[in-house]
């Protein structure tokens, strides 16, 4: 039987935690149950999240939305999204304080602060999101008889970048949200601080990301899709300070590092982004005060001056619309007050 298999977002370091998978049944396809023909070619994935994908419209034939007892036949093109598979660590539950947002049997809306790793890995076993959110659930007063086991992660920040993320409590719930973000019906919109006075009011930075191919922990631009995904950035300007701009970013897709890639791309790295060349003075004088106030100002952030202000997405059970928004933490307030006084003490406005 031939087939072919499409798998995005499946890198364990992306920001959305989802896989793609698409199957062109053979000519000779007998007929059979979608789950059934899905089971034969996913062997780690289980019929029952199979069956949950369907019901949540997870599983598409030839453009149409279809339930598990769909028949599968010769020529049919099967897709299917799937949150990213859980990884085989022990969660270790650690009473780290949370700033909840909003919380019911379903999701946990919350504030991630800097310097923070969202899920444990090589070198980050204990103090993450992840082990913090373990101990809360475990010590929830009620609890829901579908809860997941583990924080269902669909999406999520790099370890300095703050700001609002979603994270499920049970299978439906993730699997729900992994096809909203899949289908880009989500709404994000981030504020960054970037270096430089950028030019034009808006636009749009639409770039293929890929891995580099000199530093693996990073990503960089491609001019073609050979190396990388096509990512989409929609930005405006916020504010003007003369050597760095405070700008709104909406995402359209959610590669690695998206936001932080892009700018640096068209000469804006992100302000005091250690890894994408941010952390060091790049507009304005090196010497004598202006010096002394940037370093100060790299002194209030941990890294890059990015924070997930807004996010927006359809509740997986009510189908409501819900929308939160964040406050920018005081040390990137403080960091914009700064630019602000000194802008203005020295004409830039």
């Amino acid at each position: 039987m031939s087939e072919s298999t499409e798998i995005f977002d499946d890198e364990s370091e992306n920001e959305e935690l989802y896989e793609h998978y698409a199957f062109i049944a053979d000519p000779g396809q007998e007929v059979v149950r979608v789950d059934k023909f899905l089971l034969d070619r996913l062997p780690s994935t289980s019929r029952n999240k199979i069956q949950v994908a369907a019901k949540n419209g997870n599983v598409v034939v030839n453009t149409l939305t279809v339930k598990q007892n769909y028949r599968v036949k010769p020529k049919d093109r099967v897709s299917i999204v799937l949150p990213y598979p859980v990884r085989e660590l022990e969660l270790i539950p650690e009473d780290i304080p949370l700033d909840i947002v909003y919380e019911d049997d379903d999701l946990i809306v919350l504030n991630k602060p800097s310097d923070m790793v969202v899920h444990p890995g090589y070198g980050n076993y204990r103090g993450t999101l992840v082990n913090a959110l373990v101990y809360h659930f475990e010590n929830l007063p009620h609890r829901s008889q579908d809860y997941y086991g583990r924080p269902g992660l669909v999406h999520r920040l790099d370890k300095h970048t703050t700001g609002i993320m979603v994270v499920a409590k049970t299978e439906q719930a993730l699997t729900n949200l992994a096809k909203q973000f899949y289908d880009r019906t989500t709404e994000r919109r981030y504020y960054a601080l970037v270096w430089g006075d950028v030019t034009e009011g808006s636009g749009t930075i639409d770039a293929f990301i890929g891995r580099s191919l000199k530093n693996r922990k990073v990503m960089t631009v491609y001019p073609q899709a050979d190396h990388g995904k096509r990512a989409v950035t929609h930005y405006s300007v916020l504010e003007r300070f003369g050597y760095v701009t405070l700008v709104e970013c909406k995402l359209e897709t959610g590669r690695t590092h998206q936001i932080r890639v892009h700018f640096q791309s068209i000469g804006h790295p992100l302000f005091n982004d250690l890894e994408y060349g941010g952390d060091r003075i790049l507009k304005g004088t090196t010497f004598g005060t202006y010096k002394k106030f940037v370093e100060n100002c790299f002194g209030e952030l941990n890294g890059q001056a990015l924070h997930a202000k807004t996010l927006g997405f359809h509740h997986p059970r009510t189908k409501q619309w819900m929308a939160f928004d964040s406050i920018l933490p005081q040390k990137y307030l403080n960091v914009l007050d700064k630019w602000r006084r000194y802008s203005k003490s020295n004409d830039y406005e």
